[in-house]
């Protein structure tokens, strides 16, 4: 039996109990994961990102293991929620426009000391001032870097769009800008890349596009670590107090970690370890988070169906944003259909041998995601489910 087979019999027994659809999380595989990130973090904190996870006891899970601290949080009504449910230290990766949210967090002293905003742009301050009452509470502001590698002249750009601001001279003049106003404190400084951390470098079947990945992305790391650690100086000259330099990503934390002026690093699909993680040569982890859906027909030799399943990821569309068929290994999706709102139609040899009722295993292309389709997750040690607990959709929350 392969290590593959092995795991959909536990998958199985463990759920035989429980009707599909249903997600899971392998706990061992989720620990394992997590050691992992630790390892290749060196020494350095991981602040968990929230969004990749979505789901409260699994936050606290993994940040109760040593070489975890903090929450990047997606949203800022995400992350009051999570102060208030006693989580101290969550930065908001994102630039909000969400004054209600403003005004909430300038009028709470817990909530004005556990949550720090992003700001690429004094306008956004220019919101949390327009509905604050309170002056006297600081509200904890980070800056965020662009760290796309421009070449020629700019003309050509890699990388995700994000902040406008890229020299060490912006960056200064938006820490002075911040340090000026009467009601703010600088604690941080944010760079996430992306084209680095998030883009598999050993694209199946397409050695030529792989080395040429490979290849931006050494000079992109070259790059960036040079900018930024000018940029932490900069910064620094005004704000000396800052508290953290945030950098990197699941496929990046060794090489972001090996940069002094990076204090800590940011990751969090590597815990559940999704289809577009299985593409990269710096790590290898175990996928820990899956959904089955029920087999519902048996159209043909060859051919069962299952319901539902049409769960794309998001980002720009294409094959690799659809979950995977994983479990029984062997099948693929019918090309004319793919994987459908309703029902998915999958092919294979190993078709053969599923019977009306039985499980098909699949993970996501993406991590928190998952959670977005599912109210529960089933937490699978060996081959028992030992806890269920909800995800933010279960909870209520759908912050995106």
């Amino acid at each position: 039996m392969t290590p593959r087979a092995a795991d959909r019999a536990r998958y199985d027994r463990a759920t035989a109990h429980l009707d599909a659809p249903v997600a899971i999380v392998d706990l061992e595989a989720f620990d394992a994961n997590a050691d992992d990130l630790v390892r290749r973090a060196a020494g350095k904190p991981i602040r968990v990102a929230s969004k990749s996870v979505r789901c409260r006891a699994l936050l606290e899970r993994v940040l109760a293991r040593p070489g975890f601290a903090g929450i990047m949080s997606f949203t800022l009504a995400e992350s009051l929620w999570l102060a208030r449910a006693g989580f101290e230290d969550v930065l908001l990766a994102y630039p909000s426009a969400d004054r209600t949210a403003f005004a909430e967090l300038a009028s709470d002293p817990k909530l004005a000391a556990a949550v720090t905003v992003m700001v690429d742009d004094p306008a956004q301050l220019d919101l949390v001032d327009a509905v604050r009452e309170r002056q006297d509470l600081e509200v904890r502001v980070c800056l965020e870097l662009d760290t796309s590698l421009q070449l020629f002249g700019g003309r050509v750009r890699v990388g995700a769009r994000r902040s406008p601001l890229r020299t060490p001279a912006q960056l200064a003049d938006l820490a002075r800008s911040v340090a000026r106003r009467p009601g703010y404190r600088l604690v941080g400084l944010m760079a996430y890349e992306g084209h680095v951390a998030g883009v598999g470098d050993a694209v199946a079947g397409r050695p030529v596009r792989s080395r040429a990945i490979r290849l931006m992305q050494s000079a992109a790391r070259r790059e960036l670590a040079a900018r930024r650690a000018e940029v932490v100086r900069a910064v620094r000259a005004v704000a000396p107090d800052l508290e953290f330099v945030n950098g990197g990503g699941t496929g990046s934390v060794q090489h972001t970690a090996a940069e002094a002026a990076v204090t800590e690093i940011a990751a969090g699909s590597g815990l559940y370890v999704p289809r577009l993680f299985d593409n990269y040569t710096s790590f290898s982890g175990r996928p820990a988070a899956l959904f089955a859906q029920p087999v519902v027909r048996r159209p043909g030799v060859g051919v069962v169906t299952v319901l539902g399943g049409g769960y794309p990821a998001s980002g720009a569309p294409g094959a690799d944003r659809l979950p995977v068929p994983y479990l029984p290994e062997g099948l693929r999706y019918d090309g004319q259909e793919g994987a459908g709102e309703v029902q998915t139609p999958l092919l294979g040899s190993a078709a053969d041998d599923l019977l009306i009722g039985d499980k098909v295993w699949f993970r996501h292309a993406k991590a928190g995601e998952l959670c977005e389709r599912f109210e529960e997750l089933r937490l699978v040690e060996g081959d028992r489910v030992t806890a269920t607990v909800p995800t933010y959709r279960g909870e209520g929350r759908t912050f995106l």
